[in-house]
């Protein structure tokens, strides 16, 4: 029986998209976005999501409401620069410019994009 190595894999879904900045759709996407994480975790990988590390940077940064300058500036850079540590990224969800954003970036990188569960083996 071989062990491989865990894998870190990005789960990259809506946040916002199709919410219109609605904090009870927002809370959805998140719980999908981390419903997949723990999936992944129980699969015996690192999940990880540019929310789990833009979102406190934000509020730390003393943005005001999403999509305000300093939210921007680090809502999905934050994704970006983790794309880079990151073995798969995995597209979950519906249409969302940020997820698509990610995987085209993960694509540019030499990343391996994921669009099912069933595909990290």
């Amino acid at each position: 029986m071989t062990h491989q190595q865990p894998l870190m894999i990005l789960v990259a879904g809506p946040y916002r998209s199709g919410t219109n900045d609605d904090p009870k759709l927002i809370q959805k996407n998140v719980d999908a976005m981390n419903e997949m994480a723990l999936t992944i975790y129980n699969m015996g990988h690192l999940p990880v999501l540019g929310e789990w590390f833009a979102l406190p940077l934000i509020e730390t940064a003393g943005s005001k409401e999403m999509g305000d300058a300093i939210w921007n500036e680090l809502f999905h850079p934050v994704a970006i620069r983790l794309i880079s540590k990151c073995d798969i990224v995995f597209r979950i969800g519906g249409p969302s410019n940020g997820a698509d954003e990610m995987v085209r970036i993960g694509k540019e990188k030499g990343k391996r994009i994921i669009y099912d569960v069933e595909e990290i083996g």
